[in-house]
């Protein structure tokens, strides 16, 4: 026994060493690539900026290097930040030692409206007469509709370009959750608001159908009609070669004028060694997006006079919210510092989320009301601005959104679950109460809401739907009505919501910063990030856990991961609801 235990002790304080002495390893890793991504960039002459955009693209990328590690690997898999990316373009066009572009894409890492910024930025870059060229093994609709801007698109000769128009697919669970004995119970405002209708239905109502190919076919026109201005292509050409489906490999590619060249990657160095007349026997000297990132900046001159950018990216929830998930409290912070901060002269407040809670929503939409009180508020929407999105965007004093930007779906509803049946038939477990009054359990999982608590739960989403078309009305000096006619949860692209004046003015990020800075009055002004990110290293502990369960779960679930945090997300806020009927990807 004596040696057991022996044994045991020394055993367990090997696994305890082992774990200090992988810490130890981890923190050093870690290290390492922060000091590898402090490294200042020296970007030569006659040098080519090469970018591909197959990583995530978010608003604003975190500074954590843990965030998106591969633990299989030990690689980071971060994502990258429109605003540095935007910056990069802009930079490269003015700095000698870039003489173009090259792009090889064959998918983009980011919805629609951020393609759409990005497509914006490289047309300006091209007013500095320096080239774009793009190559790809097989183009996705995307990044073809991207590499439109290029002065020569080339293929693969045994690539094609994916041309077939867009669809939606909508997963739906009622028949699932009828077989676990699982009853949705649901409350909502809106013929359109059709969040809650993948538990209630096994396909889309008339009203959704009619939404998405509404806001998909505006998607698609917009699309269509940039590519046929830059191929000189008729709109009508375009949509018969998707519809008789006539591209199908490089040769008709070519055949249908959708692509300049069919050559092979060889060839393509070879072009371009002559465009920046680099010799033969040298290779080309190329700088990343992500190396480009870590250029010195110039030194500016010093102004007192600021603008505030704040990013609002993610669902809306309670609390502190992060870098993916806006936080109520979070936000507010932001906005409320702006406000007070007398050398910040205008916000830009980007939105980028498809809603959340209504509650949450409501606290900073305080908080951006009281801030247009006092200095100019631009709105920029990003990819999706809608439900709760729109909520906190309503006060502003301009809203600019991309023509393919999701936004509207202002509508309200509730979703709570009753797991009775499956408790106790399924599982045979019964759950008993004892109760002070008679409806002290009305939101309990382990039994059906009563006739008059459905009442009084819808009273309270009428109540919260008034309030919500009461701000938008006032923010957007429309009448009641008409919101309320517009509203019903029904979603609308960026060009719609224009056309109905829920939208100001087409634009990106860049042009939101531009505006707020004519809208102060101010021409020499610096820009600041809010909320402020968190230190790194602090960052890195507390993230572990959660990193680490995604990654597997993705390894897992692999194309299913999406569909399972939908799910999750659903059933973690239960409760009424501000939110798009359901996640928007653009291909």
């Amino acid at each position: 026994m004596k040696n057991f235990f022996k044994h045991l002790l020394i055993t367990i304080l090997g696994v305890f060493i082992s774990l200090l002495l992988l810490f130890f390893v981890m923190i050093g890793v870690i290290g390492a690539m922060v000091s590898a991504g402090d490294k200042a960039t020296e970007v030569k002459e006659n040098s080519i900026l090469y970018v591909d955009f197959n990583q995530e693209i978010v608003d604003r990328a975190s500074d954590n290097p843990f965030k998106g590690f591969d633990f299989m690997s030990m690689q980071p898999q971060s994502s990258m930040g429109l605003n540095k990316i935007l910056k990069a373009i802009t930079e490269a066009k003015e700095d000698p030692n870039i003489k173009g572009i090259f792009m090889e894409i064959d998918a983009v890492g980011a919805g629609a409206a951020t393609t759409e910024e990005i497509r914006d930025a490289l047309i300006d870059f091209k007013t500095s007469g320096k080239f774009i060229i793009s190559y790809s093994d097989t183009y996705s609709q995307k990044a073809y509709y991207l590499a439109t801007v290029s002065d020569k698109v080339y293929l693969n000769p045994e690539g094609m370009v994916e041309w077939m128009g867009l669809r939606s697919e909508i997963m739906f669970f009622k028949g699932a959750l009828e077989k676990l004995g699982v009853e949705p119970q649901i409350l909502r405002h809106g013929k359109f608001k059709s969040a809650v209708e993948p538990f209630m239905l096994d396909k889309m109502s008339p009203e959704n159908r009619e939404q998405t190919l509404t806001y998909m076919g505006s998607i698609w026109n917009h699309w269509v009609d940039g590519i046929s201005k830059a191929r000189n292509i008729s709109v009508e050409e375009l949509n018969r070669l998707a519809n008789d489906m006539e591209i199908f490999n490089g040769k008709s590619c070519i055949d249908n004028k959708l692509v300049d060249s069919l050559i092979y990657k060889d060839q393509l160095i070879d072009k371009l060694k002559g465009l920046t007349e680099t010799p033969e026997k040298e290779d080309l000297k190329t700088v990343t997006l992500a190396q480009y990132f870590k250029v010195p900046a110039k030194k500016a001159k010093f102004s007192k006079d600021k603008i505030a950018v704040i990013y609002a990216q993610g669902e809306i929830g309670m609390g502190e919210g992060s870098e993916d998930a806006i936080g109520s409290d979070g936000i507010s912070r932001a906005i409320r510092k702006a406000r007070r901060d007398s050398t910040i002269k205008a916000i830009v407040f980007r939105v980028n989320s498809p809603g959340g809670s209504a509650l949450a929503s409501e606290v900073i939409w305080r908080e951006v009301e009281l801030a247009n009180k006092v200095k100019p508020v631009i709105v920029s929407m990003g990819d999706v601005a809608a439900s709760g999105g729109y909520y906190i965007a309503a006060p502003a004093t301009t809203i600019m959104a991309s023509p393919t930007t999701i936004t509207g779906s202002i509508g309200v509803f509730g979703l709570f679950f009753n797991l009775q049946n499956v408790m106790n038939k399924k599982l045979g477990i019964n759950v008993d109460v004892v109760k002070t009054n008679d409806h002290a359990d009305f939101f309990s999982q382990f039994r059906p809401m009563t006739a008059e608590e459905k009442a009084v739960g819808q009273k309270f989403i009428e109540e919260t739907y008034q309030t919500f078309i009461g701000h938008v009305a006032e923010g957007r000096s429309l009448a009641v009505e008409k919101v309320d006619e517009i509203g019903q949860g029904r979603v609308w692209s960026g060009v719609n919501a224009k056309d109905i004046k829920l939208v100001d003015e087409f634009g990106g990020l860049n042009a939101a910063i531009k505006l707020a800075a004519e809208k102060a009055k101010v021409e020499k002004y610096r820009l600041v990030e809010l909320p402020e990110q968190k230190d790194p290293f602090q960052e890195i502990i507390k993230g572990m856990t959660g990193e680490a369960k995604a990654f597997f779960l993705k390894d897992e679930l692999g194309v299913t991961y999406k569909h399972y945090n939908r799910i999750k997300s659903m059933l973690n806020n239960q409760g009424v609801q501000a939110r798009i009927p359901y996640d928007v990807e653009v291909y």
